[in-house]
């Protein structure tokens, strides 16, 4: 969807074979700040070399396992942005000064090595041989010159472009008066271009989505193509671009982004040329980015640039945004003009327990496992080691409200765990089962814990196929164990079910027998699930999130779940019959407050309070509405409160794609439902 205001683009990226620095400070001071049980090692490991092969898909209990270290992955990307704070106003001198004051301010050596130019470099013009040439008054020197001068700092450039034939620039010219910049997209010029932004010395690239949108493209197709278009100038150039997708989440890139980009849009833009930062928007990106089962071993759902700093924000917004997209493990890129950057709005951006929360090596996303009153939430984010978890606390309601965690939620024991307040960089003490803080309306508390790991079982496999088994439905913590001898991550291809399939980058463990473990969230059914992996992994080891388990809604008549096609998010989407896979799409909760709720953040109900047969069943924001509450009856049926009327497989359908409605209840197999 295209916005029409005047958008406000940012550019993200991440440096896939080497390390950012900022990914090699996070994790030396996670290490000091928690206590040190086991860090580097999982719970669970794989065979040694000469262990006799297990039944394939058998649990490994009882065998003996040698340890195998976890490995780090690549970092999200942090640096800086131009476009939310000079749109097109940019020139050499501009981005020169930015540069100067990344370093002065402190945020360079904090981590933030990206200095990433966004729309307004070029216009769009080319030379008899389709080169793109740039105005030597804007660019003394050309692009290579600035490239050039971003290095010399020490830091690393970026770049952008568009999708299709003309770029946003075209489209959407900004600051209003700018002139329309015609063909200022790469379509046709693919991998010239990007063999170009090689050769003048860029290490990133963000693909905008404007002009492909205007020509109906396909997002997976074209940015596909870009992808091998940037491996085939990386094979001519040996300098390879990090691959930012910004197609607005509109083709939902969660189901298929890893392995084709480095990181991946979520959503539209957080703010509009004109605008002030709001937490409104601050939350609705943050809710778009949660896909947890697509971002693992360095690939990065991105909810956009920064706000943080900018015009007409505070510091209590500032730190609510910097905690949210820590606990996301979310790319790190400031927007703010950082030649007029207060010391406050800096000590917010390099907080360095912040940065390490958000960096931390193993690469996870934050979920959501616990709301026990309506807008009182706790995300947690499994973090590098054994027994570490960050956990946001976050106050949607409008006065102040205690609210606790809990450690079985996250996947630890109830046995006393060491709290640390990361904004206060100061311990709070040692807790059992939980931990509880007043967090005042609109704001967050972040938090490290250091507990007990609970169990989980390992699996070996000599096919790559594991049969899985789930005590509840809901998201579980996988450690992969595998070898990789050579010098650059290797692929796999992971997938669950029917689910979506993943790539996997599986970074070098120094030999051919060094063993080491990657982490991912895998969303499982209650019951069997079968998870395959590819490309060299023979053991797994998965683990319950309990405070993430759900249900799936299984029709008596047609055996299959209600689904929400495709993964998508989008509000008033319809609610559809499917073949159950175990899905994050499939997975429902059930709320103290009648909710069934999808996602974390998106409720079942009727679309637009409708009341009467037929009515669509569709997904929005949760409102607390008698529009999207249920009744769950001993009969199967469930229903909906605000029209009296039950769920109900359109036409008595079975089939995958049926349409689910309101309808008058008369406890037909249609309308009858186990929640498993």
């Amino acid at each position: 969807m295209r916005p029409v205001l005047h958008r406000l683009r940012r550019l993200p990226r991440l440096s896939r074979p080497e390390r950012p620095r900022s990914r090699r400070l996070a994790g030396a001071l996670l290490a000091g700040l928690l206590t040190t049980i086991g860090v580097g090692t999982v719970a669970y490991a794989a065979p040694s070399a000469d262990a006799a092969p297990a039944t394939d898909a058998t649990p490994a209990a009882g065998k003996t396992l040698a340890a195998a270290p976890q490995a780090d992955v690549p970092a999200a990307p942090m640096g800086w942005a131009s476009w939310n704070s000079l749109a097109s106003q940019i020139d050499y001198d501009t981005i020169k000064a930015q540069v100067d004051a990344l370093v002065s301010s402190g945020m360079a050596e904090a981590g933030y090595e990206y200095v990433n130019i966004d729309e307004g470099w070029w216009w769009g013009t080319r030379d008899g041989k389709g080169n793109i040439t740039v105005d030597s008054k804007q660019w003394p020197g050309g692009m290579k010159a600035i490239a050039d001068y971003i290095h010399s700092k020490g830091l690393k450039a970026g770049i952008y472009t568009d999708a299709g034939k003309n770029g946003c620039g075209y489209f959407y010219p900004t600051p209003p008066g700018t002139p329309p910049a015609p063909g200022s997209g790469s379509e046709g010029h693919y991998e010239q271009d990007l063999r170009a932004f090689q050769e003048w010395g860029f290490d990133y690239v963000k693909v905008d989505w404007c002009g492909g949108q205007d020509e109906g493209l396909n997002q997976e197709a074209t940015y596909r193509a870009l992808s091998e278009a940037n491996k085939a100038a990386t094979a001519v150039t040996g300098r390879r671009l990090v691959l930012s997708l910004c197609e607005w989440g509109s083709g939902r890139p969660w189901n298929w982004a890893a392995g084709v980009g480095d990181l991946w849009r979520t959503s539209t833009d957080i703010i509009y040329w004109g605008q002030t930062p709001s937490a409104t928007a601050m939350l609705s990106n943050f809710d778009q980015g949660l896909h947890p089962t697509a971002q693992h071993t360095g690939y990065y759902n991105d909810p956009d640039m920064l706000m943080v700093g900018m015009k007409g924000s505070n510091a209590t917004l500032d730190r609510t945004h910097m905690s949210l997209w820590a606990i996301s493990g979310a790319p790190l890129l400031a927007g703010n003009d950082l030649t007029t950057m207060t010391r406050e709005t800096a000590g917010i951006l390099t907080n360095p327990e912040v940065i390490a929360v958000d960096q931390d090596p193993r690469g996870l996303q934050g979920v959501k496992v616990a709301e026990d009153a309506a807008g009182l939430q706790v995300y947690a984010k499994v973090l590098s080691g054994t027994g570490k978890r960050a956990v946001l606390l976050l106050n949607r309601a409008s006065a102040a409200k205690p609210i606790t965690a809990r450690w079985t939620d996250l996947g630890l024991t109830g046995a006393a765990a060491s709290v640390r307040d990361v904004w206060k960089r100061a311990s709070v003490g040692t807790h059992s089962d939980g931990y509880t803080a007043t967090v005042p309306a609109g704001e967050a508390v972040l938090l490290t814990v250091s507990g007990t790991e609970a169990s989980g079982t390992a699996y070996q496999s000599t096919t790559g196929s594991f049969a899985v088994t789930a005590k509840t439905a809901g998201l579980k913590l996988a450690d992969i164990t595998y070898a990789n001898g050579g010098t650059a991550p290797r692929t796999a291809t992971l997938r669950v079910g029917g689910q979506y399939a993943t790539t996997l980058a599986l970074p070098p463990t120094g030999s051919a027998t060094a063993r080491r473990t990657v982490s991912v969230l895998l969303s499982l059914a209650k019951g069997a699930n079968t998870v395959t992996v590819s490309g060299g992994p023979d053991a797994i080891t998965v683990q319950d999130l309990p405070g993430t388990d759900g249900v799936q809604i299984v029709g008596a008549d047609s055996g299959r779940c209600v689904d929400l096609d495709q993964n998508t998010i989008s509000n008033g989407a319809q609610a559809q019959l499917w073949d159950c896979q175990g899905g994050q799409n499939q997975l429902f909760r059930r709320t103290s407050r009648d909710e069934l709720t999808v996602y974390g953040s998106k409720c079942l109900g009727a679309e637009k309070d409708g009341t009467a047969d037929g009515t669509k069943v569709v997904i929005g924001d949760c409102t607390g509405a008698t529009g999207q509450k249920w009744t769950v009856n001993a009969s199967g049926t469930l229903v909906h409160q605000g029209s009296g009327r039950c769920l109900d497989a359109y036409g008595n359908g079975t089939g995958n794609g049926t349409r689910l409605v309101l309808w008058s209840c008369h406890n037909g197999p249609n309308q009858r439902w186990t929640l498993t």
